[in-house]
């Protein structure tokens, strides 16, 4: 079976050796899933799935604030991976606490799992799309540099790879504070940075990349471009960018569409006009249900 664990844990560092980039969509459930392991056009698809906290949390009505425990989310990841057969990128949030976050590790490599993101912030989360408008606090370097340490110790697999994600400007850091906790964690076993930004132009992110390559040029990046959308994935790719994560827009379109659909159902008394405006038929959906997992 090509959805065995042990087959599906290495297939993302497989893909991330033999293309230019990797190409990833957030799927917050089984249906979402499937969506993402099926849907090609022009030759096009999604190389990997991103299980994102939140989206997870949102789809339960909760804030993203890792109200929503390892438990919970974990039962999300098993009914992706149940339908599913592209590798999996697990958002970690912070990591939790340490003992905590190394037998994580080990949970997820046994599932198939082969990624977590963890990030660079303390204390109740804030998301960081919020930008300025709320206040990040960003942890020790240091402090999360062991916390990478222990967790690459702790691994029981070499597919599996820890991804720092950098929340310097998010916080409203610098450049130098960024590309010096990017050496701190490569250092301390880091599979490879994620890069974070709120800003539009892009531009942050197109520096850090570049700075940071000349000095690793080896090291993976990820980056998410939900704020600096306009710019293509080729683009993404010259700056430096290895792996490319459509972090939420599966959410964010699911959303529009049911809320358009109950206000038009309120608006005619009736739900002819949302189910030709809003509603595919429920036998496209059973038919790709029925297809499972290839």
């Amino acid at each position: 079976m090509k959805n065995l664990p042990e087959i599906r844990r290495k297939k993302l560092k497989e893909k991330i050796k033999q293309q230019d980039y990797v190409r990833v969509m957030e799927a917050s459930n089984g249906l979402s899933g499937l969506i993402v392991e099926n849907t090609k056009t022009e030759g096009k698809e999604y190389d990997a799935m991103w299980i994102s906290s939140l989206c997870d949390s949102a789809f339960k009505g909760m804030p993203d604030n890792e109200i929503v425990d390892f438990t919970s989310r974990l039962r999300t990841i098993e009914e992706i991976l149940e339908v599913t057969t592209k590798p999996v990128i697990v958002d970690g949030d912070t990591g939790g606490k340490l003992e905590h976050f190394v037998k994580h590790i080990n949970t997820l490599e046994r599932m198939g799992v082969s990624a977590i993101v963890i990030e660079d912030k303390k204390g109740l989360k804030q998301n960081s799309l919020l930008g300025n408008k709320v206040e990040h606090t960003l942890e020790e370097k240091e402090v999360f540099a062991e916390k990478i340490r222990k967790g690459k110790a702790a691994q029981m697999t070499e597919e599996f790879m820890i991804f720092a994600r950098i929340e310097s400007f998010i916080a409203g850091k610098d450049m130098a504070d960024a590309l010096e906790r990017a050496k701190c964690y490569i250092q301390a076993g880091a599979d490879g940075i994620m890069i974070h930004s709120y800003k539009k132009d892009g531009q942050e992110i197109a520096g850090f990349l570049k700075a940071l390559k000349e000095k690793h040029p080896k090291v993976i990046t990820m980056v998410v471009p939900t704020t600096y959308a306009e710019f293509r994935e080729k683009e993404l790719q010259e700056w430096g960018a290895n792996i490319i994560i459509y972090a939420n827009h599966l959410l964010r379109s699911a959303y529009l569409a049911m809320k358009k659909a109950a206000e038009k159902i309120l608006e005619e008394e009736r739900a002819y006009e949302a189910g030709n405006e809003y509603c595919v038929s429920m036998e496209e959906i059973l038919g790709l249900i029925s297809e499972g997992k290839k």
